[in-house]
């Protein structure tokens, strides 16, 4: 029993007195211990049914899924587990079991029809409701068991409102925090901690269920983040675009050195207060002044911008970069660099700065989305943290 925390040793034992409910949520921090003990709560599960009980395991994607949870779990049970993501199939103990991936909310059609004995969901706040109500219905064998682990949401969240605050439903929720996994040396626990701010502290940390609401970034503060630098000679430099024709177009030009990034300065242009919009042609112009004489590592954009990545390659002078485009990840990430002090912001960057004191979450929004005012410069801001100081 040296291997498990002590929640562990607590779920584990429930398992043994035959306690676990028809639905197991284990929710918290991250590096909290709860997907590991869900996978061997799950390998027990599975080793005590009849050879033909169909399972399933199921993730937001196939890809994802494996990186979780299927080597993971390749690497605690060795050859008594296997997988292929091309058939979709896995033999755990002998026994099949359905790899799905859950991309959207036609996904509950891979799983009408079926009957099964067994399921698991890795990430299940990403699942589309109407994925996680058919699945519950195709569990009809007897004693049938979910178990699924996920990190917290907003407390508007349909897992929430619908399952985990009810008290009618066969259900076990175990909220794990981060200072429950004792394994993790304190100095990394310190790391993490600085990494997650704001909602996704009291979220990923603390193993919450917590409203985004306010400014999306309160932590940026003038007086620590804008500061007058000059260009630096052994810096790369960037510029990241967010496109817009009738919504702004913004531009930021960034040396980034020894892991932090300053925006030494911007464009932008809103078509619609302008009163005109602007071609391609006319961007690309307004690219090359921003650049001036600085070497340009390469320019990131929005995938969605196909005829300005296009005008950008027809000249050929810069390399085009797409953005990794994932809003509330790529929120986590500048949030971090701003708690770091690793983004900084010349005065001069009148928009974004701004900007900043604008951009706010959509309290109004079951699920976390931004109001999508004031957000051009920010969008800028987050494609060249996401592609840029991604590690």
């Amino acid at each position: 029993m040296g291997l498990y925390t002590e929640k562990q040793r607590r779920l584990l034992k429930r398992w043994q007195q035959g306690k676990l409910a028809r639905i197991n949520i284990l929710q918290g921090a991250v590096r909290s211990g709860k997907t590991w003990i869900s996978l061997v709560l799950w390998s027990f599960y599975a080793a005590g049914l009849p050879k033909d009980a169909p399972l399933l395991m199921a993730g937001k994607t196939l890809t994802t899924l494996k990186r979780n949870v299927l080597e993971p779990l390749k690497d605690m049970l060795g050859e008594h587990f296997s997988y292929s993501l091309s058939k979709k199939e896995a033999q755990l103990f002998g026994r099949t079991v359905y790899l799905e991936g859950v991309s959207d909310a036609r996904s509950e059609n891979k799983i009408r029809g079926i009957t099964l004995q067994g399921a698991y969901c890795d990430e299940l706040t990403l699942f589309p409701e109407a994925f996680f109500s058919m699945l519950l219905s195709r569990l009809s064998r007897p004693d049938a068991k979910l178990i699924a682990t996920t990190n917290p949401d907003s407390p508007n969240h349909w897992l929430m409102q619908n399952y985990l605050s009810r008290k009618d439903l066969d259900l076990l929720q175990v909220r794990f925090r981060l200072t429950d996994n004792t394994f993790l040396p304190d100095d990394y626990i310190e790391s993490l901690k600085k990494e997650y701010t704001g909602v996704f502290y009291k979220r990923f940390i603390l193993g919450e269920w917590a409203v985004a609401s306010g400014l999306v970034y309160p932590m940026f503060c003038p007086e620590k983040h804008v500061k007058k630098y000059p260009v630096s000679q052994n810096a790369a430099f960037y510029i990241s675009v967010d496109y817009g024709t009738l919504n702004p177009c913004s531009m930021g030009l960034w040396q980034v050195e020894n892991g932090s990034a300053y925006r030494l300065g911007e464009f932008y242009y809103d078509g619609r207060k302008q009163n005109r919009l602007r071609t391609d042609a006319e961007y690309y112009g307004d690219l090359e002044r921003l650049a001036g004489d600085l070497p340009i590592e390469f320019v990131i954009l929005d995938p969605s911008a196909a005829s300005f990545i296009a005008e950008i390659r027809r000249h050929g002078k810069f390399s085009v970069r797409k953005a990794n485009n994932k809003v509330l990840d790529g929120i986590r990430r500048v949030s971090a660099l701003l708690k770091a002090s690793r983004l900084l912001f010349h005065p001069d960057c009148r928009d974004i700065i701004r900007e900043f004191g604008e951009y706010a979450w959509d309290e109004t929004a079951k699920e976390d989305k931004v109001i999508k005012e004031s957000d051009h410069a920010m969008d800028d801001m987050r494609y060249f943290a996401s592609t840029v100081l991604c590690s």
